[in-house]
C-alpha cells in the first residue's frame, strides 16, 4: 500500500513564506512525476507546479517566480517553496505523485492535503 503524507501548511501573513512537504510511502518501486495542486472554496483544483523524476519542472502562471517545486528522490519527498504568499494562494494543497508500486500496478496519488491561510 501507498501514501501520501503532506505537511507545512499553516496561516500566514500576506507577503511571508511557508514550505510544504508531502512524503511518500509504503510499497514503493520507483516515482514518476511529483506535483502540487490546490482547491479554493468554490473553485476547482488546479496545477501549482510539477517536477519530474529528472528534476524538469513546470508551474502555473500565477505562481512563477514565487514558488519552488524540489524533490528529493532518496527520500521520496516533493516539496514546495511558496514565497511571497498573496490572498490567493489561500486553499487546500495537495500532493500528487505517480507511482509504480512493488506489485507492478503503475497510478497517481494523492495526499489528504493541508490548509494554507493567508492574512493581512
Amino acid at each position: 500500500q501507498v501514501q501520501l503524507v503532506e505537511s507545512g501548511g499553516g496561516l500566514v501573513q500576506a507577503g511571508g513564506s511557508l514550505r510544504l512537504s508531502c512524503a511518500a510511502s509504503g510499497s514503493i518501486f520507483s516515482i514518476y512525476d511529483m506535483a502540487w495542486y490546490r482547491q479554493a472554496p468554490g473553485k476547482q483544483r488546479e496545477l501549482v507546479a510539477a517536477i519530474s523524476y529528472g528534476g524538469s519542472t513546470n508551474y502555473a502562471d500565477s505562481v512563477k517566480g514565487r514558488f519552488t517545486i524540489s524533490r528529493d528522490n532518496a527520500k521520496n519527498t516533493v516539496y514546495l517553496q511558496m514565497n511571497s504568499l498573496k490572498f490567493e494562494d489561500a486553499a487546500v494543497y495537495y500532493c500528487n505523485a505517480d507511482i509504480l508500486s512493488s506489485s507492478g500496478l503503475r497510478r497517481g496519488y494523492w495526499g489528504q492535503g493541508t490548509q494554507v491561510s493567508v492574512s493581512s
